[in-house]
C-alpha cells in the first residue's frame, strides 16, 4: 500500500521523544566519527605501516562518498520512503564499521570507510526530514537543534573517545564502538517511526551522482599521489585532467538540466549564497586539514598517548563551540558580514601564530593558538551558514541547504588532501637521513610516525631530532598557507557579502501553503535549515 506525505497527528506521538533520543544517538555516532579516526591515524600508521598519502586515503574515502551521495540519498528517502532508507542507512554504516574493525590492511580500512561513507549520506539528510512527522511545528525547530547539536557534539567527543579506547584495546575499537550505536538507531527506527514519502519528489540522477563522485575522486586522488610521484607524473597529471572533464561535465549537465537539478548551480550566481558558502566551506578546508596534521604532531612529536591527544584538542573544539555559542547575538546586532570577516580575521590570526610553532614550543602555546583557531571557526562557520540559507526562496530551500552541505563536504576533502600532500612534501624534503640504508631512508620519509619507528630499530638519534623538526617546518608551512587563505577570505567577506542577508519573499496563498507543506515533510525548509546551523 502507497505510503503518502505524513503529518504531525493533532495528539502528539508520546514516543516522538524516544525516537529523537535514538536518532540523536546515531548523530551522536556519525558526529565523533568525523574526528575519533583523525587521533588514530597515528596508531594506525605505526601498525598498518601507512603512509602519509594512505592515511589521506583512509580520512577521505568517507568524506568523498559522502560529498557525492548526500543528495541523491535524500532523493532516495523521499521517493522509496524516509524509514526505509534511514535503516538501510544505518545498516550500511553498520556494515561498514564491522569491515573496519576486522580490517588487517590499509585498502581494507579504505574499503571500510567508503561503506560507512555511504550510510553516513543515506542518515544524515534523512534524520533531519523525518522530524516532520514526529512533532508538531511549535516543537519541530527544538527537535531539530537537538539532533543538530547531538552531531556538534561529536566533535569534541571523538578525540576524547578515540584516545580511550586506544589506550585500552587495539585501533579497530574506533570502528567497533559505532556497532551498537547503529544498532540502537536501527532499532528506534523500525518500532518508533512512522514511514513517509514525497512522490513528487524528482528522480535520482544516477549519471549526475557519479560524475559528482569519480570526479572529485580523481582530484583527490591526483593530489594525494602528487607529492609522492612528482606534480609532472603521467599519472598525477592524467587524473587531474579526468577530473577537470568530469566536473565540468557534471557543471555544464546541471545548468542545461530541464528537470530540476540535483545540483542548483544557479544559486552561486546569487553573490549573498555564493560568498556565505565559499566562506563555510574555506572553514571546513582549514578545519579538515588542521584535524589531520595536529594529532601526529601531539603524538609522535609532543610524545603524548591517544588519550593524551584527544585531550589536547579539546582548546580547538572549545573554541569552536564557544565561537558557534556567541556568533548569533554577535550577527543580530552587527551583521552577518561584520561577524563571518571578524571570525576569519581570527581564524586568521591564529594560523599564523600557530605557524611560529617549533620543537621546543610545547603544548601551552600550541593551546594558545588552536583556542584562537576554535573561535574563528565558531563564529565564521554559523553566520556563513545562516546567511547562506537566509537568501534561498522558499521553493530553492531544499536544493541550496543541500549544495551547501556537498560543498562544505568537498571543501573538508580537499583540505585534508591538499594539505596534507603539502605537509608530506615538506616534510619528506627537509628530512635529513644520511647514513641510513636506502630501504630504511625511504621508510621514514613516509612520516613522523614510521621515522619514529626506524629510529628506534636502528637507534638513530639523530633521525629522531631531524624527523620531529622536519614535522614542524611542514606544519609551520601548513599553517602560513591557512592562515593566507582565511585572510583572503576575510577580505572577500568584508568586501563582497551583503550586509544584512535579504530573505527572498515566500510564496503566498494555496501555492505558498503546498510549498511549505513540501518542505516541511522534507525537513528542507529555511527554518529547519537555519536551525540546523545555528545548532
Amino acid at each position: 500500500m502507497a505510503t503518502v506525505t505524513h503529518h504531525p497527528p493533532s495528539r502528539p506521538d508520546p514516543r516522538r521523544w524516544w525516537a529523537l533520543g535514538a536518532l540523536v544517538a546515531s548523530m551522536l555516532t556519525l558526529g565523533f566519527d568525523m574526528t575519533i579516526l583523525n587521533v588514530a591515524l597515528p596508531t594506525m600508521a605505526g601498525e598498518l605501516g601507512a603512509t602519509t598519502g594512505e592515511q589521506q586515503l583512509m580520512a577521505d574515502a568517507y568524506i568523498v562518498v559522502f560529498a557525492a551521495l548526500m543528495l541523491p540519498a535524500g532523493l532516495l528517502g523521499d521517493r522509496f520512503g524516509r524509514r526505509r532508507m534511514l535503516i538501510v542507512g544505518l545498516g550500511i554504516f553498520l556494515a561498514g564499521s564491522l569491515l573496519g574493525a576486522l580490517a588487517r590492511d590499509v585498502n581494507a580500512v579504505v574499503a571500510a570507510r567508503t561503506v560507512m561513507g555511504i550510510g553516513a549520506a543515506l542518515v544524515t539528510p534523512l534524520a533531519l526530514s523525518v522530524l516532520p512527522s514526529l512533532f508538531a511545528p511549535d516543537e519541530r525547530t527544538k527537535a531539530v537543534g537537538i539532533v543538530s547539536a547531538g552531531s556538534m557534539l561529536g566533535l569534541p567527543l571523538g578525540p576524547i573517545i578515540g584516545g580511550w579506547l586506544l589506550n585500552h584495546y587495539w585501533w579497530g575499537s574506533v570502528f567497533l564502538i559505532n556497532l551498537p550505536m547503529a544498532a540502537l538507531g536501527i532499532a528506534a527506527c523500525v518500532f518508533l517511526l512512522p514511514e513517509t514519502r514525497d512522490p513528487a519528489s524528482p528522480r535520482v540522477d544516477a549519471l549526475s551522482t557519479a560524475l559528482t563522485a569519480t570526479g572529485l575522486g580523481s582530484l583527490i586522488y591526483a593530489i594525494i599521489e602528487a607529492p609522492t610521484r612528482g606534480w609532472g607524473d603521467p599519472l598525477v597529471l592524467g587524473m587531474f585532467a579526468a577530473a577537470a572533464v568530469l566536473i565540468a561535465a557534471l557543471v555544464l549537465r546541471e545548468r542545461r538540466a530541464v528537470r530540476p537539478p540535483m545540483l542548483d548551480m544557479g544559486l552561486l550566481a546569487h553573490r549573498g549564497f555564493l560568498f556565505h558558502t565559499l566562506a563555510a566551506t574555506l572553514v571546513m578546508f582549514v578545519l579538515s586539514g588542521l584535524l589531520f596534521v595536529l594529532p601526529p604532531y601531539l603524538q609522535a612529536v609532543l610524545g603524548h598517548d591517544a588519550l593524551g591527544t584527544g585531550v589536547r584538542l579539546l582548546p580547538l573544539m572549545g573554541g569552536l563551540l564557544v565561537g558557534a555559542r556567541a556568533a548569533q547575538p554577535l550577527v543580530d546586532r552587527f551583521g552577518s558580514r561584520a561577524v563571518v570577516a571578524s571570525g576569519l580575521a581570527v581564524l586568521s590570526f591564529a594560523a599564523f601564530l600557530g605557524s611560529r610553532t617549533t620543537g621546543d614550543s610545547g603544548y601551552g602555546f600550541t593551546a594558545l593558538w588552536l583556542s584562537f583557531a576554535g573561535a574563528g571557526f565558531g563564529a565564521a562557520m554559523v553566520p556563513a551558514m545562516s546567511g547562506a540559507l537566509a537568501t534561498l526562496p522558499t521553493d530553492r530551500a531544499g536544493s541550496g541547504s543541500g549544495l551547501l552541505m556537498t560543498l562544505r563536504q568537498v571543501g573538508s576533502a580537499i583540505g585534508i588532501a591538499l594539505l596534507g600532500s603539502l605537509l608530506a612534501g615538506v616534510y619528506r624534503d627537509r628530512l635529513d637521513v644520511t647514513g641510513l640504508p636506502p630501504a630504511a631512508a625511504d621508510t621514514a620519509g613516509d612520516s613522523v610516525v614510521a621515522a619514529h619507528l626506524v629510529a628506534e630499530r636502528t637507534g638513530a638519534a639523530d633521525l629522531l631530532t631531524s624527523a620531529n623538526n622536519s614535522y614542524v617546518h611542514g606544519m609551520g608551512v601548513v599553517l602560513l598557507v591557512c592562515g593566507g587563505a582565511a585572510l583572503v577570505a576575510t577580505l572577500l567577506a568584508a568586501a563582497f557579502l551583503p550586509t544584512t542577508p535579504t530573505t527572498p519573499t515566500a510564496p503566498t496563498g494555496r501555492a505558498g501553503r503546498r510549498e511549505r507543506t513540501r518542505h516541511e515533510a522534507r525537513g528542507t525548509g529555511p527554518d529547519l535549515a537555519t536551525s540546523k546551523a545555528d545548532a
